[in-house]
C-alpha cells in the first residue's frame, strides 16, 4: 500500500549511484534506499547522522536538480518523518541521506544481495 510522494532533489553524485544499480528507475532506487534506511533506524546499528555540513544551511548538492516524486508506504514514510522531526532537518533532506547511506552499505558489502536490498515492494 502506498502512502504520499515526497520529493527529493539527487545530486549528480546520487542519481549515478542510483542509476548505476537501478537503471533508470531512480524512482526504485530511492523506494529502496528509504526501505533499507528505514530497516537500519529499527537495527541495532543505525545509519550515520546527516553530516553536520547538511545541517548548517550549507548549499546542498542537489541543490537546482530537478526534483523526484517518490512514493512511500506509510511505515516506511512514518520511520522518515519520525527522522526528520528528531533531526529537526526537512524529510526531502533526510530521504536524500538515506540514498547516501544506502550507496554506501551496498559499496561496502560488495553487492547488493549481500545486505538483502532489493527494488520490489
Amino acid at each position: 500500500m502506498e502512502g504520499t510522494a515526497v520529493k527529493v532533489a539527487l545530486g549528480g553524485f546520487a542519481r549515478s549511484g542510483i542509476e548505476t544499480r537501478f537503471g533508470a528507475d531512480l524512482g526504485a532506487g530511492v523506494q529502496a534506499a528509504a526501505r533499507h534506511y528505514t530497516r537500519r533506524l529499527r537495527s541495532g546499528k543505525p545509519p550515520v547522522a546527516v553530516p553536520r555540513f547538511c545541517c548548517d544551511g550549507a548549499r546542498r548538492a542537489s541543490d537546482g536538480a530537478p526534483g523526484l516524486e517518490i512514493p512511500l508506504s506509510p511505515e516506511v514514510e512514518r520511520a522518515l518523518q519520525s527522522e526528520a522531526d528528531k533531526t529537526h532537518l526537512p524529510l526531502d533532506q533526510i530521504l536524500a541521506h538515506a540514498v547516501f547511506v544506502f550507496l554506501a552499505d551496498m559499496d561496502a558489502a560488495g553487492a547488493a544481495g549481500t545486505i538483502g536490498i532489493s527494488a520490489s515492494r
